[in-house]
C-alpha cells in the first residue's frame, strides 16, 4: 500500500484506523463505515509530540512497518526484534522492570512535518507502535510510555487487516 498523502484522508473506500486517546478508544473504518472498536492505553504522560516526552503523539500518521507475523501470540520484543520469549506471569514476576512489548507491532511513521514528522517531533523515531500488552494490564486508561497498547485479539486482527501504509489519526 503506498503511503497516504494528507489531502486523501480519511481514504473514501480503503482501511483506516481511529484512535481517540481522550475515549481510549481505536476504531477501525473502511471508508465511512465502522468496522471494530476496542478499548486501548496510550500515554500515562498524556498527548504531545517532544522527543523524550512519553507522551502519545497525535495527528495523521500511517502504518509504517508490520512486525511479528508468524510468531506466538505473547512473543516478547526489544528493540522491534523478538527475544525468543513468549510472556508468561513468570518471565514478568523475574523481569518486573521490563515495559512489555508483545505479539506484534505496528510502527508509525507521522504524516504532518513540524507535528509529528521530523526533528524532536518524529513518531517513527520516537519508536510509537501499536502493540500487545500483558492480559492484566488496564485498557481504557492511560499507562503507556507514549505506545498504544492493545489486547492481544484486537492487536491480531488490526495485524492482519491494517497493512503498511494504512493511514492511522490519533486525537484527543
Amino acid at each position: 500500500m503506498p503511503t497516504p498523502r494528507l489531502a486523501e484522508l480519511p481514504p473514501a473506500n480503503a482501511l483506516w484506523i481511529e484512535i481517540d486517546t481522550r475515549a481510549q478508544q481505536l476504531h477501525a473504518w473502511q471508508g465511512k463505515m465502522l468496522t471494530r472498536s476496542c478499548a486501548v492505553s496510550t500515554g500515562v504522560a498524556g498527548t504531545g509530540e517532544e522527543e523524550g516526552s512519553g507522551q502519545t503523539p497525535l495527528g495523521w500518521h500511517y502504518v509504517r512497518a508490520a512486525i511479528g507475523d508468524g510468531l506466538p501470540e505473547n512473543a516478547v520484543f526489544r528493540g522491534r526484534r523478538f527475544t525468543g520469549e513468549v510472556f508468561t506471569p513468570a518471565l514478568s514476576a523475574a523481569h518486573p522492570e521490563r515495559d512489555w512489548i508483545l505479539t506484534r507491532i505496528l510502527w508509525l511513521c507521522g504524516l504532518e512535518p513540524g507535528v509529528n514528522r521530523g526533528g524532536s517531533r518524529d513518531s517513527q523515531r520516537r519508536y510509537i507502535y501499536l502493540h500487545g500488552t500483558p492480559a492484566d494490564e488496564p485498557m481504557g486508561t492511560p499507562a503507556s510510555h507514549g505506545c498504544i497498547r492493545l489486547r492481544n485479539v484486537d492487536l491480531l486482527w488490526l495485524f492482519t487487516h491494517a497493512a503498511p501504509g494504512t493511514p492511522v489519526w490519533l486525537h484527543d
